[in-house]
């Protein structure tokens, strides 16, 4: 509940802001946030093993009373330490944020918003310093207190609100909508930057990703009645202050204004403060969803890359004491039964897998256009590397290469074997197949070797007729499949998907296709055609 130790000190603290406080009205918004609503928001997702839980009280309460004596003491020589000391609280919350994504990644998305809103606070508290320190920023005084405030409500209490309901009810387009939701706030602070039409169209972002959230809000089942309602309340005044969001950044658009800066902060700031931040904190605290535990078990390739992979990995890997081919990339794929069933699966398909290396395969790569710019920057750091080194051309070219045995101690997992494949005689791809069961589900581990890291593939294998396709996407809550980046000893999801759906044709040679997305937005597609050396 709400009523705890944490709130009655913070509206203490609160109460003497505003009692004996010497700034202008207008300024408790941010008080209040900085007060009342980041604290106990903190205390809503901290978890009872965070070590950040343990030292809570250390790094709150100093930052807290800093924020009091600003407001009740004039101008000094002591207000840059005050404003360092809230700043360096707002710097360790970001630090939390980054050390709970290091232990999970983007496995599950929610949580992922609650990380970056802890991230994003810290941004408000370098706006809030330079708004102290009378830093010249670029902008008026008041846009810089402003942009304080958003970084406070918008771009952390938001993400989190919108994460703690991604733990009750998370439809299909739950990650687009909290993706949308996150990146809106960059997008908002490059537009006031350099353009009035960026800023327009991070208003656009907000209003989409808002009134999904309302509708996402209506359609979740809550544990108690009262809060799904102050939820909802919450969340409409924002659908609700976005509209006049949206025709103050027309207005500077157009030069044609219906909605003042002064309207803003009386309106606009008013029901953002009480509607949607306090009475969506007191919605929450009714009853905090619990947040999901991850605990992979499976087995994770060991070996780890240097600056250049290529095959300068091959001497550090490769079983001196029993050199030699694979034939395949598995020995039999009957291990992936019962979800493949061999007497109807394609005996080409079968075959390939078991004698990879009696087989030519010809690869078009085709990269989506949005993602173009980026994938050739892309290319400059994977030419040199020498790993998943793809082409920018959707010209047709073949892979050649080997399946080499390594050392299976040096790699930890059941029977690894590493897949060299080249274009024009220059490495693309390392990639070392092995396999492991859970429970009654035997999943394909591929590891690529990545600079002091590893990539892992986990895939699931099933049957579509007589074709095979093989997926990284969790067709069960507890599946293992996914892809993953092993570093250290840490592993966390991507927010990469992948499938590859082979069939064979009518001329007997192997068609496949694949498909990546990378937050749930396809990127890449790669067409194989697969045929026998005879």
């Amino acid at each position: 509940m709400i009523l705890n130790k944490w709130a009655l000190i913070s509206i203490g603290l609160f109460l003497i802001a505003v009692v004996f406080g010497q700034d202008a009205t207008y300024l408790l918004m941010l008080t209040v946030a900085q007060l009342i609503l980041v604290p106990l928001t903190l205390v809503l997702v901290m978890q009872k093993d965070d070590w950040f839980k343990g030292y809570f009280v250390y790094f709150s309460i100093p930052a807290l009373l800093s924020v009091v004596l600003l407001h009740i003491t004039n101008t000094s020589g002591w207000d840059i330490l005050l404003a360092l000391m809230y700043l360096i609280f707002t710097c360790i919350v970001a630090f939390y944020g980054i050390s709970r994504f290091l232990t999970r990644g983007f496995s599950h998305f929610e949580e992922f918003s609650i990380d970056l809103a802890l991230v994003y606070l810290s941004i408000g508290g370098v706006w809030f310093f330079a708004h102290i320190t009378n830093i010249d920023t670029g902008f008026s005084p008041i846009i810089t207190w402003l942009t304080a405030i958003h970084f406070h409500y918008a771009s952390f209490l938001l993400p989190v609100f919108t994460g703690l309901l991604g733990r009750i009810y998370k439809p299909r387009l739950y990650p687009l909508t909290a993706g949308i939701i996150l990146i809106a706030p960059m997008f908002l602070a490059i537009g006031i930057t350099f353009s009035v039409w960026i800023e327009w169209f991070s208003v656009v972002l907000y209003i989409i990703g808002i009134y999904s959230v309302i509708y996402y809000a209506l359609k979740t089942q809550f544990v108690h009645h009262w809060q799904k309602w102050l939820v909802v309340i919450s969340f409409s005044s924002l659908g609700v202050t976005i509209l006049f969001s949206f025709l103050y950044a027309f207005g500077r658009l157009s030069n044609y204004f219906t909605v003042s800066i002064e309207f803003m902060l009386q309106f606009h700031g008013f029901l953002n403060c009480v509607l949607f931040a306090l009475v969506g904190l007191i919605g929450w605290s009714l009853f905090v969803p619990p947040a999901k535990t991850i605990k992979w078990a499976f087995p994770i390739s060991q070996i780890r890359g240097s600056t250049v992979i290529g095959e300068k990995i091959l001497p550090k890997i490769q079983d001196e004491q029993n050199l030699g081919l694979y034939k395949g990339l598995v020995d039999e794929i009957t291990i992936y039964e019962p979800y493949i069933d061999t007497s109807s699966l394609s005996p080409t398909i079968q075959d390939f897998y078991e004698n990879t290396i009696d087989y030519r395969l010809y690869a078009k790569v085709q990269w989506k256009a949005w993602i173009k710019p980026f994938a050739v920057i892309y290319r400059l750091i994977s030419s040199y590397v020498k790993q998943i080194n793809l082409p920018l051309s959707s010209d047709r070219i073949e892979m050649t290469g080997d399946i080499l045995k390594i050392k299976e101690d040096l790699d930890g997992r059941n029977n690894p074997r590493v897949w060299i494949r080249k274009i024009k005689n220059k490495v693309t791809f390392i990639a070392i197949y092995s396999w492991h069961q859970t429970g009654d589900r035997t999943y394909m581990n591929i590891a690529l070797p990545l600079p002091w890291s590893s990539m892992i593939g986990i895939l699931e294998l099933y049957q579509i007729g007589n074709d095979l396709q093989l997926s990284s996407k969790k067709h069960k809550a507890n599946s293992d499949a996914g892809i993953y980046l092993a570093w250290n000893k840490h592993l966390f999801a991507l927010p990469i998907e992948e499938t590859f759906h082979i069939k064979e044709s009518k001329d007997g040679r192997l068609l496949a296709e694949h498909h990546m997305w990378i937050f749930s937005i396809p990127f890449l597609k790669i067409n194989y055609h697969i045929e026998h050396r005879k």
